[in-house]
């Protein structure tokens, strides 16, 4: 508590000094070049797009520039709602920090002060840009909010989270359990103050956005042709992959579910997964009872994506490739234990849609690392029975 109090007299601090080298900005000045910041992972930056599709609807004249993590940059590469995108290691969001050259040499004070230093230094490059609106499209992500007081910006829009609060010049309410991608479409909608109040009418309009390029799509018919699927046969993509260890399914389920799923002679099984799960992919195609086809590791997102969208049915558990088959319009089944599905879920028709989850009193905790009561495996995971996965695949499928 004592820490957390401290925190946010610093902060209240630093938007204080932040603000004298500010100018106030325009009441009625419509945004010219507008920033938007979103330090999150893949699937967090997909369910920001349907966001970036009414900022653009709202504001075709206005120059639209993106920052996003390095890692994340390739879902925006294309997207059609920007004009421009950059790219900042942001503190707390890279998966694999690099460590220091001489460790033996840091101070262990230093490492505190390292998100600090980072925020002046890109400051600086990002007051270059001469952006006049900035958007926090993170509720909570107060390093974002002061980045862009610090970088100069004079209209800066976020949520009225404490830590975030004193960096903005317009703080809107705060609800926690809302879905982040309405949170994200009432930040846009707040771009322009006319917009604002009309913005819940129009929710589920903007859907999430990735293009596949021509070039993946022709991949994605090649592969499929050469494993021998044929035009009668409906594909279905079991990714059952993520990067929290809590969010798993025990391989053998996935295999049970694929074995009884094969059991239709018109349906193909395809795995799919990141170079890191081919070792989970394996594991549920040597406990599965039919031959199935296995993509670990061997595609990118463009290639993947056009992937999904020949399926008939995509399964995982949550996960950025999940909200990605959401982005092609293809059914899909979501597995859920310590995620927010209010939060995080798919962002579209939840009849076609689904999520699956057991309900615990203990879910949704938000720990992704080993499970706050110990279980192994977590059990709001293994709470989830395979009949249950079952009957939703075909349903979907009917």
């Amino acid at each position: 508590m004592l820490t957390n109090l401290l925190r946010l007299i610093f902060l209240h601090l630093l938007a204080w000094a932040g603000r004298l080298f500010v100018a106030r900005p325009a009441p009625d000045a419509a945004p010219r070049r507008i920033l938007v910041i979103k330090p999150d992972h893949l699937g967090d930056v997909l369910l920001a797009t349907p966001a970036l599709q009414q900022l653009r609807q709202n504001h075709p004249q206005a120059q639209i520039v993106a920052l996003v993590n390095p890692s994340s940059a390739v879902i925006l590469q294309s997207n059609p709602d920007l004009d421009g995108l950059l790219t900042l290691p942001f503190p707390g969001f890279v998966r694999q920090p690099m460590p220091p050259a001489h460790p033996q040499h840091v101070i262990p004070g230093l490492r505190l002060l390292a998100p600090y230093v980072m925020l002046f230094r890109y400051a600086a490059l990002v007051r270059a840009g001469n952006f006049d609106t900035a958007l926090l499209f993170r509720d909570d992500h107060w390093w974002g909010a002061a980045l862009a007081l610090l970088a100069g910006i004079p209209k800066r829009i976020g949520h009225a989270v404490p830590v975030c609060r004193p960096f903005l010049t317009t703080a809107l309410d705060w609800n926690p359990q809302q879905h982040v991608a309405a949170q994200e479409l009432a930040v846009a909608a707040a771009a322009d103050e006319k917009r604002q109040a009309a913005y819940l009418q129009s929710l589920h309009i903007f859907s999430l956005r990735f293009d596949p390029a021509p070039a993946d799509v022709a991949w994605a018919t090649d592969w499929l042709v050469q494993q021998g699927v044929r035009p009668d046969e409906r594909l279905v993509v079991i990714h059952p992959g993520t990067g929290g260890p809590t969010k798993h399914w025990r391989a053998e389920r996935w295999a049970a579910v694929a074995t009884m799923l094969t059991a239709q002679s018109d349906i193909r099984i395809a795995l799919t997964g990141g170079p890191a799960e081919e070792a989970l992919v394996s594991a549920v195609t040597a406990a599965m009872q039919r031959a199935t086809l296995t993509l670990a590791g061997q595609t990118s997102i463009g290639q993947l994506a056009a992937l999904l969208g020949r399926a008939a049915l995509v399964l995982g558990v949550d996960s950025g490739p999940l909200h990605l088959a959401v982005s092609q319009s293809v059914p899909t089944i979501h597995l859920f234990g310590p995620s927010d599905q209010k939060r995080f879920g798919p962002w579209g028709d939840p009849a076609r849609h689904r999520v699956v989850r057991a309900g615990l009193w203990c879910s949704p905790c938000g720990v992704f690392s080993a499970c706050p009561r110990h279980t192994d495996p977590p059990e709001c995971m293994e709470a989830i029975a395979v009949d249950d996965v079952i009957r939703a695949a075909r349903s979907l499928l009917a």
